[in-house]
């Protein structure tokens, strides 16, 4: 389904939004592409001027660097324990960035969009 982004509605002063021309293809969204955890699985989008963006539809690692030594390494994602964006996320597993998972190395909080940049990077707040 394309969402679009369109100014519609209502001005500051409450008035009526009239359209003065039709829908342009540049106006369009996409759908979110809610990651969660599995077997990595990527999916590739062409955008505009044929850039290409990679969304990640599942991940089962996350790269985790340590903030005292300053070293990162490839840790097994267990669970998502604290979405503060959506705590419906937490329930459903659903990793996006500033979310706090549980992995083998102990919490780590995302710090990037997983769903833009194709790749799932985070920093250890809590070792084991």
């Amino acid at each position: 389904m394309v969402l679009w982004n369109l100014d519609r509605g209502k001005k500051t002063t409450g008035g009526k939004v009239h359209l003065n021309r039709k829908k342009k293809k540049y106006q369009r969204g996409s759908s979110s592409s809610l990651t969660i955890i599995g077997q990595i699985k990527k999916r590739i989008d062409r955008r505009r001027a044929g850039l290409k963006k990679v969304r990640i539809v599942s991940v089962d690692f996350v790269n985790a660097l340590n903030p005292k030594t300053k070293k990162a390494k490839k840790v097994k994602i267990l669970d998502v324990v604290n979405h503060d964006d959506n705590l419906n996320y937490t329930r459903r597993g659903i990793i996006t960035k500033g979310c706090i998972v549980r992995t083998e190395a102990g919490l780590v909080k995302i710090t990037s969009r997983p769903s833009q940049t194709g790749t799932i990077n985070g920093i250890i707040i809590e070792s084991k």
